[in-house]
């Protein structure tokens, strides 16, 4: 039997917690993308930039829902950060 590596929502959110981000209870990818960049600074970027690297080159199936949050909510705003910082 073969074992697919996937990160669902569940695991996102516990990447965001495990990098200390306050993300509420039951949230969805969505809300969850929404609160990590509420209030983005430089060391909260870099740690979030490198999750989401790791997320992208790894070898795990990111699930639609959690890669379209991503794509939609942090990946711009890191961009956004960048261009700034």
């Amino acid at each position: 039997m073969m074992h697919a590596d996937l990160i669902d929502q569940d695991d996102l959110l516990g990447h965001l917690r495990a990098r200390g981000f306050d993300i509420p209870a039951g949230a969805s990818a969505d809300e969850a993308c929404e609160a990590a960049v509420r209030g983005l600074n430089e060391p909260n970027a870099r740690a979030l930039k490198g999750m989401v690297e790791q997320m992208y080159t790894g070898s795990a199936t990111i699930l639609p829902a959690v890669r379209q949050a991503i794509d939609k909510q942090l990946l711009p705003a890191l961009a956004q950060y960048t261009r700034r910082g």
